[in-house]
């Protein structure tokens, strides 16, 4: 089992075996392309349709957004004076099909929906495409979220 939200998507990607290594904030020093970073946490809400917030004791709802982000060389050297491209197109529209509607059974906390809102691809620069997928999750707030150890 994860530990986090961005280790349970690592683990939904990771078994599929798309072929590109996924990291959680960050990909280490001198990755070469493709990877894949998840970003947890860019902004949590209360879920109203969940919950009851007078009753201490009452199971929370979140919504939690993420940013999966897919980072690909554009293009390679073909002959002198051309280039190819090199990028996988359609890989983002299979990673954002493979986390839409998954349950996510390695979260450490009960998910009752997953959601994929977006699909962001950003200008080339460097030779580098960065298509960004946002995910809304909608999961358990967990007493340890919550309360200091």
């Amino acid at each position: 089992m994860a530990a986090t939200t961005s280790g349970a998507i690592k683990a939904r990607l990771e078994g599929l075996a798309f072929g590109v290594p996924v990291f959680r904030d960050g990909p280490r020093e001198g990755q070469a392309c493709p990877f894949i970073v998840v970003t947890e946490a860019l902004s949590v809400g209360m879920d109203t349709a969940n919950g009851d917030f007078g009753d201490p004791g009452a199971e929370l709802t979140i919504i939690e957004k993420v940013a999966v982000d897919l980072v690909e060389t554009a293009r390679t050297k073909a002959t002198a004076g051309t280039a190819r491209a090199t990028e996988r197109y359609g890989l983002a529209e299979a990673i954002a099909h493979a986390l839409h509607g998954h349950a996510l059974p390695a979260h450490p906390a009960k998910v009752t929906a997953v959601r994929v809102t977006d699909i962001d691809r950003f200008p080339i620069a460097d030779n580098r495409v960065r298509t960004s997928i946002t995910v809304q999750i909608h999961r358990v707030l967990l007493p340890s979220e919550v309360t200091p150890a």
